[in-house]
Protein backbone atom coordinates (compact mmCIF):
# COMPACT_ATOMS: atom_id res chain seq x y z
CA UNK A 1 0.00 0.00 0.00
CA UNK A 2 1.16 3.41 -1.07
CA UNK A 3 1.61 6.35 1.52
CA UNK A 4 -0.57 8.15 -0.88
CA UNK A 5 -3.61 5.34 -0.20
CA UNK A 6 -2.59 5.55 3.22
CA UNK A 7 -3.60 8.92 3.75
CA UNK A 8 -6.90 8.94 1.56
CA UNK A 9 -7.37 6.02 3.85
CA UNK A 10 -6.88 8.12 6.80
CA UNK A 11 -8.73 10.71 5.48
CA UNK A 12 -11.98 8.53 4.79
CA UNK A 13 -11.54 7.62 8.44
CA UNK A 14 -12.15 10.80 9.70
CA UNK A 15 -14.92 12.13 7.14
CA UNK A 16 -16.60 8.80 8.03
CA UNK A 17 -16.21 9.00 12.16
CA UNK A 18 -17.21 12.80 11.40
CA UNK A 19 -20.60 12.01 9.22
CA UNK A 20 -21.20 8.76 11.49
CA UNK A 21 -21.15 6.42 8.07
CA UNK A 22 -21.18 2.80 8.69
CA UNK A 23 -17.72 1.77 8.17
CA UNK A 24 -16.71 4.27 10.84
CA UNK A 25 -17.33 0.86 13.48
CA UNK A 26 -15.38 -1.19 11.15
CA UNK A 27 -11.97 1.05 11.12
CA UNK A 28 -9.92 -0.02 14.15
CA UNK A 29 -9.85 -3.28 12.59
CA UNK A 30 -8.28 -1.98 9.49
CA UNK A 31 -5.92 0.38 11.48
CA UNK A 32 -4.90 -2.39 13.22
CA UNK A 33 -4.23 -4.58 9.96
CA UNK A 34 -2.60 -1.69 9.06
CA UNK A 35 -0.17 -1.32 11.81
CA UNK A 36 0.52 -4.75 12.27
CA UNK A 37 1.83 -5.03 8.83
CA UNK A 38 4.12 -1.82 9.85
CA UNK A 39 5.27 -3.77 12.88
CA UNK A 40 6.52 -7.09 10.72
CA UNK A 41 8.44 -4.54 8.62
CA UNK A 42 10.14 -3.33 11.93
CA UNK A 43 10.80 -6.46 12.45
CA UNK A 44 8.61 -6.88 15.58
CA UNK A 45 9.16 -10.43 16.26
CA UNK A 46 12.46 -10.90 16.35
CA UNK A 47 13.14 -7.39 18.45
CA UNK A 48 10.21 -6.68 20.68
CA UNK A 49 8.48 -10.45 21.06
CA UNK A 50 11.11 -12.14 22.20
CA UNK A 51 12.60 -9.85 24.11
CA UNK A 52 9.49 -9.85 26.67
CA UNK A 53 8.72 -13.55 25.93
CA UNK A 54 5.40 -13.04 24.80
CA UNK A 55 3.01 -14.36 21.91
CA UNK A 56 2.65 -12.36 18.52
CA UNK A 57 -0.13 -10.07 18.89
CA UNK A 58 -2.89 -11.74 16.56
CA UNK A 59 -4.48 -8.74 13.96
CA UNK A 60 -7.82 -7.47 15.81
CA UNK A 61 -5.49 -7.49 19.45
CA UNK A 62 -5.72 -3.85 19.99
CA UNK A 63 -9.03 -3.67 18.42
CA UNK A 64 -11.30 -5.55 20.67
CA UNK A 65 -11.53 -5.64 24.75
CA UNK A 66 -9.63 -8.69 26.22
CA UNK A 67 -7.51 -8.36 29.15
CA UNK A 68 -7.69 -4.49 29.66
CA UNK A 69 -4.53 -4.79 32.01
CA UNK A 70 -2.34 -6.82 29.76
CA UNK A 71 -3.25 -5.06 26.61
CA UNK A 72 -2.31 -1.85 28.80
CA UNK A 73 0.62 -3.38 29.20
CA UNK A 74 1.41 -4.32 26.54
CA UNK A 75 0.21 -1.10 24.34
CA UNK A 76 3.02 0.82 26.70
CA UNK A 77 5.62 -1.38 25.76
CA UNK A 78 5.23 -1.50 22.06
CA UNK A 79 4.83 2.48 22.27
CA UNK A 80 7.99 3.05 24.00
CA UNK A 81 9.77 0.02 21.61
CA UNK A 82 8.56 2.24 18.69
CA UNK A 83 9.73 5.59 20.45
CA UNK A 84 13.33 3.74 21.01
CA UNK A 85 13.17 2.81 17.38
CA UNK A 86 12.64 6.31 16.07
CA UNK A 87 15.93 7.41 18.14
CA UNK A 88 14.61 9.03 21.78
CA UNK A 89 15.57 7.24 24.69
CA UNK A 90 12.53 5.82 26.88
CA UNK A 91 12.61 3.44 29.47
CA UNK A 92 10.97 0.45 29.43
CA UNK A 93 7.26 0.67 31.56
CA UNK A 94 6.91 -1.51 34.44
CA UNK A 95 3.46 -3.22 35.81
CA UNK A 96 4.32 -1.35 38.96
CA UNK A 97 4.60 2.04 37.47
CA UNK A 98 1.97 5.11 37.48
CA UNK A 99 -0.30 4.76 34.50
CA UNK A 100 -0.62 8.38 33.95
CA UNK A 101 2.70 9.42 33.91
CA UNK A 102 3.53 6.80 31.45
CA UNK A 103 0.77 7.89 29.17
CA UNK A 104 2.09 11.42 29.62
CA UNK A 105 5.28 10.76 28.83
CA UNK A 106 4.09 8.91 25.48
CA UNK A 107 2.08 11.78 24.40
CA UNK A 108 5.10 14.40 25.31
CA UNK A 109 6.91 12.01 22.81
CA UNK A 110 4.47 11.92 20.36
CA UNK A 111 4.00 15.47 20.31
CA UNK A 112 7.66 15.73 20.05
CA UNK A 113 7.43 14.10 16.97
CA UNK A 114 4.91 16.62 15.49
CA UNK A 115 1.23 14.98 16.38
CA UNK A 116 -1.19 17.11 17.11
CA UNK A 117 -3.26 15.03 20.44
CA UNK A 118 -6.33 16.33 20.65
CA UNK A 119 -8.04 13.32 23.04
CA UNK A 120 -7.93 13.10 27.20
CA UNK A 121 -5.00 10.74 28.47
CA UNK A 122 -7.59 8.88 30.12
CA UNK A 123 -8.96 7.32 26.70
CA UNK A 124 -5.29 5.11 26.42
CA UNK A 125 -5.66 3.76 30.24
CA UNK A 126 -7.99 0.63 28.65
CA UNK A 127 -5.47 -0.04 26.45
CA UNK A 128 -7.90 -0.61 23.07
CA UNK A 129 -9.26 1.30 21.00
CA UNK A 130 -9.06 3.92 18.39
CA UNK A 131 -6.97 6.17 20.37
CA UNK A 132 -4.85 3.32 21.31
CA UNK A 133 -4.39 2.77 17.84
CA UNK A 134 -3.94 6.55 16.73
CA UNK A 135 -0.88 6.55 19.18
CA UNK A 136 0.91 2.88 18.13
CA UNK A 137 0.32 3.89 14.51
CA UNK A 138 1.83 7.40 14.39
CA UNK A 139 4.54 6.00 16.13
CA UNK A 140 4.76 3.01 13.90
CA UNK A 141 5.28 5.70 11.09
CA UNK A 142 7.75 7.38 12.65
CA UNK A 143 9.50 4.57 13.26
CA UNK A 144 9.60 3.53 9.60
CA UNK A 145 10.57 7.27 8.90
CA UNK A 146 13.77 6.81 11.10
CA UNK A 147 14.78 3.46 9.25
CA UNK A 148 14.58 4.94 5.96
CA UNK A 149 11.63 3.03 4.89
CA UNK A 150 9.84 4.22 1.69
CA UNK A 151 6.48 3.57 0.23
CA UNK A 152 6.69 2.95 -3.25
CA UNK A 153 3.74 3.39 -5.69
CA UNK A 154 1.44 0.45 -6.62
CA UNK A 155 2.65 -1.36 -9.49
CA UNK A 156 -0.06 -2.32 -11.74
CA UNK A 157 -0.38 -6.45 -12.56
CA UNK A 158 -1.23 -6.71 -16.12
CA UNK A 159 -4.25 -9.47 -16.26
CA UNK A 160 -3.50 -11.95 -18.98
CA UNK A 161 -7.23 -12.53 -20.56
CA UNK A 162 -7.71 -16.18 -19.89
CA UNK A 163 -8.55 -18.18 -23.30
CA UNK A 164 -11.93 -19.74 -24.09
CA UNK A 165 -10.71 -23.16 -25.26
CA UNK A 166 -9.18 -24.98 -22.46
CA UNK A 167 -5.82 -26.59 -23.06
CA UNK A 168 -6.61 -30.62 -23.09
CA UNK A 169 -4.94 -32.40 -20.32
CA UNK A 170 -2.84 -34.65 -21.49
CA UNK A 171 -2.53 -36.14 -17.90
CA UNK A 172 -6.21 -37.46 -18.19
CA UNK A 173 -6.63 -40.45 -20.09
CA UNK A 174 -10.11 -40.90 -22.21
CA UNK A 175 -11.14 -44.17 -22.79
CA UNK A 176 -12.18 -43.03 -26.39
CA UNK A 177 -8.43 -41.89 -26.99
CA UNK A 178 -7.19 -45.46 -25.12
CA UNK A 179 -9.19 -47.35 -27.74
CA UNK A 180 -8.45 -45.25 -30.63
CA UNK A 181 -4.51 -45.34 -30.19
CA UNK A 182 -4.68 -49.27 -29.58
CA UNK A 183 -6.68 -49.31 -32.98
CA UNK A 184 -4.04 -47.78 -34.47
CA UNK A 185 -0.91 -49.69 -32.92
CA UNK A 186 -2.68 -53.16 -33.62
CA UNK A 187 -3.07 -51.89 -37.64
CA UNK A 188 0.71 -50.70 -37.85
CA UNK A 189 1.64 -54.09 -36.50
CA UNK A 190 -0.62 -55.86 -39.00
CA UNK A 191 0.88 -53.61 -41.60
CA UNK A 192 4.15 -54.24 -40.78
CA UNK A 193 3.60 -58.38 -40.36
CA UNK A 194 1.19 -58.49 -43.83
CA UNK A 195 3.06 -59.95 -46.66
CA UNK A 196 2.01 -58.67 -50.00
CA UNK A 197 2.13 -60.49 -53.06
CA UNK A 198 4.45 -57.69 -54.62
CA UNK A 199 6.60 -58.79 -52.39
CA UNK A 200 6.64 -62.07 -53.64
CA UNK A 201 8.78 -61.27 -56.34
CA UNK A 202 11.68 -60.65 -54.74
CA UNK A 203 11.97 -63.28 -51.83
CA UNK A 204 15.16 -64.22 -51.62
CA UNK A 205 15.89 -68.00 -50.42
CA UNK A 206 19.30 -67.97 -49.38
CA UNK A 207 21.09 -65.67 -51.66
CA UNK A 208 18.57 -66.58 -54.57
CA UNK A 209 16.02 -64.56 -55.81
CA UNK A 210 12.98 -66.11 -57.40
CA UNK A 211 11.19 -64.66 -60.50
CA UNK A 212 7.90 -65.68 -61.79
CA UNK A 213 10.30 -67.36 -64.72
CA UNK A 214 12.31 -68.45 -62.05
CA UNK A 215 9.74 -70.63 -60.20
CA UNK A 216 10.55 -74.59 -59.17
CA UNK A 217 8.91 -77.44 -60.74
CA UNK A 218 9.09 -79.13 -57.83
CA UNK A 219 6.88 -78.95 -54.95
CA UNK A 220 9.39 -77.66 -51.99
CA UNK A 221 9.44 -80.20 -48.81
CA UNK A 222 10.96 -79.27 -45.71
CA UNK A 223 13.96 -81.32 -44.39
CA UNK A 224 14.16 -80.29 -40.41
CA UNK A 225 12.75 -82.85 -38.61
CA UNK A 226 10.17 -82.04 -35.71
CA UNK A 227 13.09 -82.70 -32.76
CA UNK A 228 15.10 -79.01 -34.80
CA UNK A 229 11.61 -77.00 -34.56
CA UNK A 230 11.05 -77.61 -30.98
CA UNK A 231 14.19 -76.62 -30.23
CA UNK A 232 14.11 -73.74 -32.37
CA UNK A 233 10.82 -72.94 -30.94
CA UNK A 234 11.89 -72.82 -27.66
CA UNK A 235 14.43 -70.88 -28.44
CA UNK A 236 12.84 -67.96 -29.85
CA UNK A 237 10.15 -68.33 -27.49
CA UNK A 238 11.30 -65.73 -24.64
CA UNK A 239 11.32 -63.61 -28.19
CA UNK A 240 7.73 -64.09 -29.25
CA UNK A 241 6.50 -62.73 -25.71
CA UNK A 242 5.10 -58.88 -26.28
CA UNK A 243 5.49 -57.62 -22.72
CA UNK A 244 3.73 -54.24 -22.03
CA UNK A 245 4.50 -51.27 -19.63
CA UNK A 246 2.08 -50.55 -16.94
CA UNK A 247 0.94 -47.20 -16.09
CA UNK A 248 -0.36 -46.59 -12.19
CA UNK A 249 -2.50 -44.01 -13.90
CA UNK A 250 -4.45 -46.49 -16.15
CA UNK A 251 -7.85 -47.34 -15.49
CA UNK A 252 -6.71 -51.80 -16.38
CA UNK A 253 -4.26 -51.11 -13.37
CA UNK A 254 -6.96 -49.91 -11.04
CA UNK A 255 -9.33 -52.63 -12.47
CA UNK A 256 -6.91 -54.46 -11.78
CA UNK A 257 -6.09 -53.75 -8.26
CA UNK A 258 -9.98 -53.69 -6.94
CA UNK A 259 -10.32 -57.37 -8.29
CA UNK A 260 -7.12 -58.64 -6.64
CA UNK A 261 -7.87 -56.34 -3.22
CA UNK A 262 -11.55 -57.62 -3.72
CA UNK A 263 -10.61 -61.18 -3.90
CA UNK A 264 -8.49 -60.96 -0.58
CA UNK A 265 -11.04 -59.33 0.90
CA UNK A 266 -13.64 -61.87 -0.13
CA UNK A 267 -10.89 -64.86 1.14
CA UNK A 268 -9.92 -62.84 4.22
CA UNK A 269 -14.05 -62.37 5.27
CA UNK A 270 -14.49 -66.17 4.36
CA UNK A 271 -11.65 -66.89 6.62
CA UNK A 272 -12.82 -64.51 9.42
CA UNK A 273 -16.76 -64.87 9.37
CA UNK A 274 -16.14 -68.75 10.32
CA UNK A 275 -13.97 -67.55 13.31
CA UNK A 276 -16.22 -64.62 14.30
CA UNK A 277 -19.29 -66.85 14.14
CA UNK A 278 -17.17 -69.47 16.19
CA UNK A 279 -16.53 -66.47 19.02
CA UNK A 280 -20.42 -65.23 18.30
CA UNK A 281 -21.45 -68.75 19.89
CA UNK A 282 -18.68 -69.39 22.06
CA UNK A 283 -20.11 -66.11 23.82
CA UNK A 284 -23.69 -66.89 23.75
CA UNK A 285 -22.92 -69.88 25.31
CA UNK A 286 -20.98 -68.24 27.92
CA UNK A 287 -23.50 -65.77 28.46
CA UNK A 288 -26.07 -68.44 28.92
CA UNK A 289 -24.04 -69.99 31.42
CA UNK A 290 -23.36 -66.84 33.46
CA UNK A 291 -27.20 -66.25 33.35
CA UNK A 292 -27.82 -69.78 34.81
CA UNK A 293 -25.29 -69.36 37.15
CA UNK A 294 -26.09 -65.97 38.45
CA UNK A 295 -30.09 -67.22 38.41
CA UNK A 296 -28.56 -70.21 40.98
CA UNK A 297 -26.86 -68.07 43.02
CA UNK A 298 -29.59 -65.05 43.34
CA UNK A 299 -31.69 -68.48 44.64
CA UNK A 300 -29.00 -69.62 47.04
CA UNK A 301 -28.42 -66.35 48.61
CA UNK A 302 -32.25 -65.07 48.50
CA UNK A 303 -32.88 -66.12 52.09
CA UNK A 304 -29.43 -64.91 53.33
CA UNK A 305 -30.06 -61.65 51.19
CA UNK A 306 -33.26 -61.11 53.56
CA UNK A 307 -31.49 -61.64 56.70
CA UNK A 308 -28.80 -59.41 55.93
CA UNK A 309 -31.68 -57.11 54.74
CA UNK A 310 -33.40 -57.75 58.21
CA UNK A 311 -29.50 -57.36 60.42
CA UNK A 312 -29.36 -54.29 58.50
CA UNK A 313 -32.71 -52.80 59.68
CA UNK A 314 -32.12 -53.86 63.13
CA UNK A 315 -28.33 -52.26 63.07
CA UNK A 316 -30.05 -49.34 61.85
CA UNK A 317 -32.64 -49.48 64.23
CA UNK A 318 -30.24 -49.97 67.46
CA UNK A 319 -27.92 -47.68 66.13
CA UNK A 320 -30.86 -44.57 66.19
CA UNK A 321 -31.09 -46.08 70.23
CA UNK A 322 -27.80 -45.56 70.71
CA UNK A 323 -27.33 -42.40 69.67
CA UNK A 324 -30.32 -41.17 71.55
CA UNK A 325 -28.93 -43.13 74.76
CA UNK A 326 -25.14 -41.52 73.85
CA UNK A 327 -27.29 -37.92 73.96
CA UNK A 328 -28.44 -38.29 77.27
CA UNK A 329 -25.34 -39.89 78.87
CA UNK A 330 -23.17 -36.89 77.28
CA UNK A 331 -25.68 -34.24 79.22
CA UNK A 332 -25.58 -36.18 82.80
CA UNK A 333 -21.76 -36.47 81.72
CA UNK A 334 -21.54 -32.67 81.47
CA UNK A 335 -23.57 -32.54 84.55
CA UNK A 336 -21.46 -34.43 86.74
CA UNK A 337 -18.54 -32.32 85.29
CA UNK A 338 -20.20 -29.29 87.17
CA UNK A 339 -21.37 -30.99 90.23
CA UNK A 340 -17.41 -32.23 90.61
CA UNK A 341 -16.17 -28.66 90.05
CA UNK A 342 -18.51 -27.07 92.49
CA UNK A 343 -17.38 -30.16 94.90
CA UNK A 344 -13.88 -29.14 94.95
CA UNK A 345 -14.46 -25.80 95.76
CA UNK A 346 -16.40 -26.56 98.38
CA UNK A 347 -13.97 -29.00 99.54
CA UNK A 348 -10.75 -25.92 98.87
CA UNK A 349 -12.93 -23.76 101.05
CA UNK A 350 -13.11 -26.59 103.96
CA UNK A 351 -9.48 -27.08 103.66
CA UNK A 352 -8.43 -23.30 103.78
CA UNK A 353 -11.11 -22.81 106.81
CA UNK A 354 -9.81 -25.70 109.05
CA UNK A 355 -6.08 -24.61 108.45
CA UNK A 356 -6.94 -21.31 108.98
CA UNK A 357 -9.10 -22.21 112.61
CA UNK A 358 -6.12 -24.69 113.65
CA UNK A 359 -3.17 -22.21 112.86
CA UNK A 360 -2.64 -19.16 115.70
CA UNK A 361 -1.88 -16.65 113.11
CA UNK A 362 -5.14 -15.22 113.27
CA UNK A 363 -4.93 -14.70 117.03
CA UNK A 364 -1.75 -12.97 117.08
CA UNK A 365 -2.66 -10.71 114.46
CA UNK A 366 -6.04 -9.84 116.98
CA UNK A 367 -3.95 -9.25 119.72
CA UNK A 368 -1.26 -6.64 117.48
CA UNK A 369 -4.49 -5.16 115.80
CA UNK A 370 -5.69 -4.56 119.98
CA UNK A 371 -2.78 -2.81 120.93
CA UNK A 372 -2.12 -0.99 118.17
CA UNK A 373 -5.99 0.34 118.74
CA UNK A 374 -4.97 1.05 122.81
CA UNK A 375 -2.03 2.98 121.93
CA UNK A 376 -4.44 4.69 119.06
CA UNK A 377 -6.83 5.51 121.93
CA UNK A 378 -4.01 6.52 124.44
CA UNK A 379 -2.82 8.82 122.23
CA UNK A 380 -6.56 10.28 121.23
CA UNK A 381 -6.92 11.02 125.16
CA UNK A 382 -3.48 12.66 125.26
CA UNK A 383 -4.92 14.54 121.80
CA UNK A 384 -8.07 15.21 123.79
CA UNK A 385 -7.05 16.63 127.19
CA UNK A 386 -4.25 18.87 125.20
CA UNK A 387 -7.51 20.36 123.16
CA UNK A 388 -9.12 20.70 126.90
CA UNK A 389 -6.91 22.44 128.40
CA UNK A 390 -6.46 24.60 125.46
CA UNK A 391 -9.79 25.62 125.32
CA UNK A 392 -10.00 25.90 129.11
CA UNK A 393 -7.54 28.41 128.55
CA UNK A 394 -9.26 30.45 125.72
CA UNK A 395 -12.29 30.89 127.64
CA UNK A 396 -10.67 31.84 130.81
CA UNK A 397 -8.86 34.38 128.38
CA UNK A 398 -11.86 35.32 127.05
CA UNK A 399 -13.91 36.16 130.44
CA UNK A 400 -10.80 38.19 131.84
CA UNK A 401 -11.37 40.48 128.77
CA UNK A 402 -14.74 40.56 129.49
CA UNK A 403 -14.37 41.70 133.14
CA UNK A 404 -11.88 44.36 131.70
CA UNK A 405 -14.19 45.68 129.27
CA UNK A 406 -16.89 45.99 132.61
CA UNK A 407 -14.78 48.15 134.76
CA UNK A 408 -13.72 50.18 132.30
CA UNK A 409 -16.75 52.25 132.43
CA UNK A 410 -16.97 52.04 135.99
CA UNK A 411 -13.74 53.86 136.13
CA UNK A 412 -14.55 56.26 133.98
CA UNK A 413 -17.50 57.33 135.63
CA UNK A 414 -15.57 57.72 139.26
Amino acid sequence: MSREEQQSREGLHTSEQADGGPGAAYMTFVVMEELLDKLKLLRYDQEFVKTLKMKPLNRHYFALQTNPGEQFYLFTSLAAWLIRKTGRPFEQPQEYDDPNSTISSILDSLRQLGVSVDFPPNKLKQGFGEHALFVLDHLADAALKSTNFMWKKPELVVEVEEEDDEMEDESELLLEKVEEEMAAEVSDEEEETLLHIDDLQNLRIGNKTFTDSQKPDDILESTTNIDGWKLELERVLPQLKVTIKTDAQDWRTHLEQMQRHRSGIDEALATAKGQLDKLHSDIELTLEKISSREKFLNSQLEPLLDQYRALQDEFARINEQYREVSGGVTERSRILAQVTEELESVKQEMDERGSSMTDGTPLVNIKKAISQIKSEITAMDVRVGVLEHSLLQARLRDKNLLHQDMNAPLHALV
